[in-house]
């Protein structure tokens, strides 16, 4: 019996209907009528090279992103979680997209939810205020927060959120490329970097985040409940200042 033609003629049909990639090149040692071999009898049907490095076929679409425009483009309509069916507005973030600094808040308050800016209303404008206290101003810096949708009742971000949300924020910060990043609240801060601290021990250190320094001090409407922690939100942002400064050598 003609052995090589027999599997030769097999593999043609497997060709034929599954095409080049389940084939593979095969050395068989086929028995013949006088118990010799016959080595590498197969041929190489033009099986096509693997790639090395094939592309990453679970990455998320905005992970492609090459802009913030073209990140809002492919993320406003998100609706990985909850909060994409209850929110009015998503609050994608504003300000300067090659900012040297980015605040980082928690998450969209009501009138956030209504205008689809992070930081408006009273909150915002002493934001405003704070930052033209170190000589900078809401265009030269950019805000975002860890979550785009508001929290019903602004209750804290849940875990499952955060885990679908804050990939987004990361992506932001890979395209602004910061020197620097302020977190607004212990929220922020422990979702940013991780680390379940209080406030008070996350305004004591400059941490660091893929390069970039990044530094706590109290959310603005905590400083509106408790007008008290001003004096300690001056003296964060005036040590947020001076980093910079010496960071960048303006000064």
């Amino acid at each position: 019996m003609d052995y090589q033609k027999l599997i030769v003629e097999a593999l043609k049909d497997q060709k034929e209907i599954f095409g080049d990639d389940l084939l593979e090149v095969f050395n068989l040692s086929v028995p013949t009528e006088n118990n010799s071999t016959n080595e590498n009898i197969i041929m190489n049907l033009s099986k096509p090279e693997l790639e090395i490095n094939p592309p990453n076929l679970f990455e998320d679409d905005f992970q492609k992103s090459k802009s913030l425009e073209e990140l809002f483009n492919i993320i406003h309509t998100c609706k990985k979680c909850s909060l994409g069916e209850t929110r009015t507005k998503f609050v994608f973030g504003t300000g300067n997209p090659n900012a040297d600094i980015m605040l980082v808040g928690e998450a969209p308050g009501a009138e956030e939810d209504k205008q689809g800016e992070p930081f408006v209303g009273r909150a915002g404008k002493l934001l405003t205020d704070i930052l033209k206290a170190i000589d900078l101003s809401r265009d030269e810096v950019y805000i975002a927060n860890i979550l785009k949708c508001r929290p019903p009742n602004n209750r804290d971000p849940l875990p499952s959120e955060v885990e679908k949300c804050r990939p987004h924020l990361m992506k932001q910060i890979e395209l602004i490329k910061p020197k620097m990043i302020l977190c607004l609240g212990r929220i922020a801060a422990i979702e940013l970097l991780g680390k379940k601290l209080t406030l008070t021990k996350l305004r004591e250190e400059v941490y660091e985040l893929n390069g970039v320094k990044v530094m706590a001090t109290y959310h603005p409407a905590a400083l509106l409940r408790n007008p008290g922690l001003k004096r300690g939100c001056w003296e964060d942002v005036k040590k947020f200042r001076k980093l910079y400064d010496e960071l960048t050598g303006k000064k």
